[in-house]
């Protein structure tokens, strides 16, 4: 068995205050809950802490060896408990946030940030699979996702619809098109995102359906990458509809082949979910 916080915090009050009468009172509980947390305490070490007499009571070679340890965990504790206040009133605090495309998460994070300027935001992109990864091993607050894979311990709530279409320069010939098929592609370099990203999946498999062979396909990034390289002349991509904001600079057609709808979602960890920060984040931040 391991000691609980309430043992901990009993024992680390008792030796502060001197008696169990004054550490009950500083934790606002009954004299007889501090002794039974001290009793259980020293079942669960198997010696005693302290030395009962008519005065009150002095430390065991254990006890001042443990209260080293407890009064650390007090000092934590309490650490924990201020910050705890802080975040809960939004006046500080800090989210991880990644997404697999830029928007709508940039949109989330610019209303946010402007109801709650003191709270720290680190945002990054990843590839679709990378972002799923970080979202299972716990490495991140808040991930808006594409098609998130699906998990008992997550809570997801969508936020968007996007289509794949294909990014043009303004002054290519294409950039007038209503639409176009992948098969006037053949000739063309078609940038794509590098493997693991839900984009490279979708569009090689709706190639190996159709047949079609590009003749050339350059790996990028993330999406700001691959629309600098576009404007460079270096190739045309495909990604999703809602991966920036309009601009004059390129064109966005619709390709007839990929005319799949796909969601994207705020996707949290269960147990963060009902944190005020994320909360906060969630409904105070969608759009009006």
């Amino acid at each position: 068995m391991r000691p609980n916080s309430h043992q901990i915090i009993a024992f680390a009050h008792s030796v502060r205050e001197g008696s169990f009468s004054a550490a009950a009172v500083k934790l606002q509980v009954s004299q007889s809950a501090v002794s039974q947390h001290i009793s259980k305490l020293e079942n669960i070490i198997g010696s005693k802490l302290f030395l009962r007499d008519r005065e009150g009571f002095t430390l065991t070679k254990t006890g001042s060896e443990f209260f080293d340890l407890a009064d650390r965990y007090l000092t934590l504790d309490r650490l924990l408990e201020e910050k705890l206040t802080r975040y809960s009133q939004l006046g500080e605090g800090h989210l991880t946030i990644i997404g697999n495309a830029p928007l709508p998460a940039l949109g989330y994070i610019s209303r946010f940030n402007r109801a709650h300027p003191n709270v720290e935001i680190n945002f990054t992109l990843y590839d679709w699979t990378t972002s799923a990864a970080l979202l299972r091993n716990r490495k991140v607050d808040i991930a808006f996702i594409t098609e998130p894979p699906i998990s008992d311990e997550w809570v997801y709530q969508k936020v968007a619809t996007c289509r794949y279409v294909l990014y043009v320069p303004q002054t290519h010939r294409f950039a007038k098109y209503k639409s176009i098929s992948l098969h006037e592609l053949k000739a063309e370099a078609l940038l794509l995102p590098e493997k693991g990203s839900l984009t490279e999946k979708e569009v090689r498999a709706v190639l190996k359906r159709e047949n079609i062979q590009i003749k050339r396909i350059i790996k990028t990034t993330t999406f700001p990458v691959m629309k600098e390289a576009i404007l460079h002349d270096v190739g045309l991509g495909i990604f999703l509809d809602n991966s920036t904001t309009s601009d004059d600079t390129l064109s966005i057609i619709p390709i007839r082949e990929m005319t799949k709808d796909y969601d994207i979602s705020i996707v949290i960890p269960k147990d963060k979910y009902d944190l005020r920060l994320i909360q906060s984040f969630v409904f105070d931040a969608m759009p009006s």
